[in-house]
């Protein structure tokens, strides 16, 4: 049937006739994107950034309306015979007329019923469709209006010249269905970009009806009141339909709150249309929505314009999207077609006969009695009617359905396919890119027609460098190879002197798709060495890992064995990284790791049960040997700086827990994310991990009797942790990480096996604003007892220098953070910091300092990645 429709909407365009013309203001000045819809057929087009439309009919009588926000719509009747009709809108501004009130002291503005109204409803106008689909026609056009001046010759040579157009266009048939379930199919994709995979859903799908639209408060979030100052500037009346035009204006004006204008339907109080601004770090957004009434009481959007600009690190740029939709297809949802008169209770009187919640009745008796009541019964009863629904939905869990093709014709269209199906004219500046991009794919396409791109990236050859950079040869069936990212392990420490490692590795893959034609069976044999060599110590080391891994959609099975002899940090998370501590060693003398030596075989096993439950298991049989340091190299020459001992000094540790030892060491753990929630995107489910809390079991048991070393590690220790983050929306977030254990028994436990804490002595912040202490020592409070820590870290939208509106808008954030650290034998450690977040869109800077008990212990700066950027660096 689609495809039918397309063929239909093909042969009439060859017809050749319609209606085209301009849409301006009386000034002459084009009014680009306003609507032209035709309400014999209910359809419509929207004008180009010119201000012009071309909407091919089939011969007959229309009425044509034009409307733009600001300006009153104008409506024509036009007969269209055998040829093109032209058709111009001469539009007015619009005239906005006031509702006559009598004046009363402390009065409050028309504009605080009319949104409480609208807040009331809006749940209602969201969950009224159950389902509908439509056509949608997208089209980006972007273009870069600066870049730094030693790049502009270089992105010359790629290709991207400043303030030249560069357009993706596409065709898609979109269909939704409540509760959050989107298929989206694209038909037709035209780019003059790389980027063929366009999509319209992100900017279709959101609906200001929702609390909040990608973290933004919306104006009719029922706490809208809390971040905004509504005023009422008028009304006008079209089409027999009275409209509100309503100011909003944040009370705290920078992101994720938006500014502008929101038009609202009287009686209805549905959205009519909207014009807002917000930000988003440093770049500014703009949203302007057009609906149109698709059945009685229904608007829904027609069109959708989208504005980005914004400039970083000295390139700027200007990207507009513009969303057509047609063709709707509405299914209504029967439980929600009465229309019920709202009461605002507090201006409004209240009619002896109007309806209350009866909990003797159920949600849906209810509604089907309720003809009018209170804004806030009214909204209490679709809330408690969305509960219920959520209920009795078989996978609760879900949060998100989607489902995304592209037909494979989509990206094969010819020009006169998207002259007789695009809706919207291009300007000169769009065609002229197209032709420019055209003419380069057909000389890219000329250079690589003899070699098939994908085929010759899977059989390239070796190169030297990718020993150090990283690289991956596959010889098919399954079977490959390749070096890992080995540039990092070239360093310096004080045990090695200078010294390089590498890592590499070969895979055995088999994968086959289960009965479900979407869940793949994936089994696979791992073989990772690695080696590592100290130039002042002349020691080699080496390790194997042999690993088997089995998946069956997301549960799956790893077990394997690894050992050799190789160097390790007494803190297994590695605290500080090989390249930071050369750093400080080379240019500062000052040597923070801590190394030791172990000969091991160790056995492990992991079972990932589901996404919410992960169980690990290990025994290791090592040999454990102290090291000393063998280079006193640095650049550093001022004689009053020497290099620490490699034995680190700790509150608890005594020489012997630095001794020669062998040890047994079974380890176990458990990761558990309680009430986790999912999306599934085209069959495939998988986890939304930060919807839940992290939940860390620990336990780890020293074995003795499996040693012939009376000096064997004898120990148990247990510890329990909590991670999660709670989102205030644009008032701020809260990340915790908390963690409490305890030594069972502590016989005999070695420096490797004390409970080692996240610390931090250089001026280099840790990823992840709530992982580490800031100025905490590595090794000091080690500890071989109980102990309990927090790390704790706000992130506010407005606090001290965020009063300021220019730094709002520039994308800044204030945080504090306040970490704790107690252990039996140490005294109250605790630290109270403030940073700077997002500085340059990427940057982040804090400042403060550490205190045992009430006493300054040290303090200082530290500059970090900003806190919404997550970058893993393991191999």
């Amino acid at each position: 049937m689609l495809f039918l429709g397309f063929m239909t909407m093909t042969f009439e365009s060859v017809t050749a006739q319609g209606i085209r013309g301009k849409v301006s203001t009386e000034k002459g000045d084009a009014l680009p994107f306003a609507s032209i819809y035709v309400r014999n057929i209910g359809d419509g087009v929207p004008t180009n950034q010119m201000g012009e439309y071309e909407f091919k009919l089939r011969p007959g009588f229309y009425d044509v309306v034009a409307q733009y926000l600001g300006y009153e719509s104008i409506l024509k009747t036009v007969q269209v015979e055998d040829n093109w009709v032209n058709l111009d809108f001469m539009m007015k501004e619009q005239v906005y007329t006031l509702q006559e009130v009598t004046v009363k002291t402390g009065q409050e503005d028309p504009a605080l019923t009319i949104m409480r109204k609208a807040i009331s409803k809006a749940k209602f106008h969201r969950l009224q469709v159950s389902e509908y689909s439509m056509m949608v026609y997208l089209k980006g056009t972007g273009q870069l209006t600066n870049a730094p001046f030693f790049m502009k010759k270089e992105l010359e040579k790629e290709g991207l010249k400043l303030n030249e157009a560069y357009t993706t266009e596409s065709v898609s048939q979109i269909t939704f269905r409540q509760p959050n379930e989107v298929e989206e199919k694209v038909i037709s994709i035209r780019t003059s970009g790389d980027n063929n995979q366009t999509s319209p859903a992100p900017y279709i799908a959101t609906s200001f009806y929702n609390p909040k639209i990608n973290e933004a408060v919306s104006p009719l979030s029922p706490s809208a009141f809390a971040y905004y100052r509504f005023k009422y500037e008028g009304s006008f009346v079209e089409n027999g339909v009275m409209i509100n035009r309503i100011k909003v204006t944040p009370k705290s004006r920078g992101e994720r709150v938006f500014e502008g204008h929101i038009y609202i339907i009287e009686n209805l109080w549905a959205i009519h249309s909207l014009d807002l601004q917000t930000s988003l770090l440093g770049f500014q957004i703009g949203v302007k929505q057009l609906y149109q009434p698709v059945k009685e009481n229904v608007w829904m959007p027609s069109t959708h314009t989208y504005t980005f600009g914004g400039k970083f690190f000295g390139f700027a740029g200007e990207f507009k999207y513009l969303a057509s939709t047609r063709d709707y297809n509405i299914t209504l949802n029967p439980d929600l077609i009465l229309e019920t008169r709202i009461i605002d209770e507090k201006v409004d009187e209240i009619p002896q006969d109007i309806s209350k919640i009866d909990k003797n009745l159920s949600t849906l008796e209810q509604m089907a009695q309720a003809d009018k009541m209170t804004r806030k019964d009214f909204r209490k009863i679709i809330n408690e009617y969305e509960k219920e629904a959520i209920k009795e939905r078989e996978e609760a869990e879900i949060i998100s359905v989607r489902k995304y093709s592209i037909d494979s014709l989509a990206t094969k269209r010819g020009l006169a396919y998207w002259d007789s199906i695009r809706p919207i004219k291009l300007t000169e500046a769009e065609i002229k890119g197209y032709q420019r991009d055209d003419s380069l794919a057909v000389i890219e396409a000329a250079k690589n027609s003899e070699v098939d791109s994908i085929a010759k990236k899977s059989k390239r050859k070796f190169q030297p460098m990718e020993i150090l950079t990283g690289g991956r040869y596959n010889f098919g069936k399954g079977k490959s190879a390749g070096f890992n990212t080995n540039i990092n392990k070239f360093s310096f420490n004080t045990v090695e002197g200078f010294k390089f490692g590498l890592a590499g590795y070969y895979r055995i893959e088999k994968s086959q798709k289960m009965t479900d034609s979407v869940t793949n069976h994936v089994r696979s044999w791992n073989f990772r060495p690695e080696f590592r060599y100290g130039f002042s110590s002349q020691q080699p080391y080496g390790t194997l890992d042999i690993r088997r891994s089995i998946t069956k959609g997301r549960e799956g099975i790893t077990f394997g064995i690894s050992g050799g002899r190789f160097i390790y940090q007494f803190n297994a998370e590695n605290p500080i990284s090989e390249q930071v501590n050369a750093f400080y060693s080379l240019f500062l003398r000052q040597n923070y790791m801590k190394l030791y030596e172990q000969d091991f075989i160790k056995a492990y096993f992991y079972h990932r049960i589901n996404d919410g439950i992960t169980y690990r298991s290990s025994i290791t049989y090592a040999e454990r040997s102290s090291l000393e340091n063998t280079s006193n190299f640095s650049w550093y020459r001022k004689p009053e700086r020497v290099y620490s001992s490699n034995e680190p000094e700790s509150l608890e540790a005594t020489p012997v827990n630095f001794q020669n030892h062998k040890a047994v060491i079974w380890q176990n753990s458990l990761e558990w994310r309680p009430g986790l929630k999912y999306t599934i995107r085209n069959g495939i489910k998988r986890p939304i991990y930060e919807s839940a809390p992290l939940i860390n079991l620990y336990y780890t048991k020293a074995l003795p009797g499996l040693t012939n070393d009376p000096f064997a590690a004898k120990f148990d220790w247990v510890e329990a942790g909590i991670e999660h983050f709670f989102n205030f929306g644009v008032s701020g977030k809260l990340d915790f990480n908390v963690k409490a254990g305890t030594f069972l028994n502590n016989d005999r436990v070695y420096f490797m096996d004390f409970k080692h804490f996240g610390g931090n002595r250089t001026i280099f912040a840790n990823m992840g604003v709530a992982s580490n202490y800031r100025f905490l020592d590595y090794y000091q409070y080690s500890s071989q007892t109980e102990y309990v820590s927090a790390i704790v870290h706000y992130q506010f939208r407005k606090f001290l220098l965020t009063q300021l509106p220019m730094l709002r808008f520039s994308g800044v954030r204030e945080n504090i953070f306040f970490n704790y650290l107690k252990t039996q034998n140490s005294p109250h450690y605790w630290e109270l910091g403030y940073s700077l977040d997002n500085l340059f869109r990427i940057f982040r800077l804090e400042m403060g300092a550490g205190f045992e008990n009430n006493k300054y212990q040290r303090g200082g700066v530290r500059f970090g990645i900003a806190s919404f950027i997550n970058i893993s660096i393991d191999d």
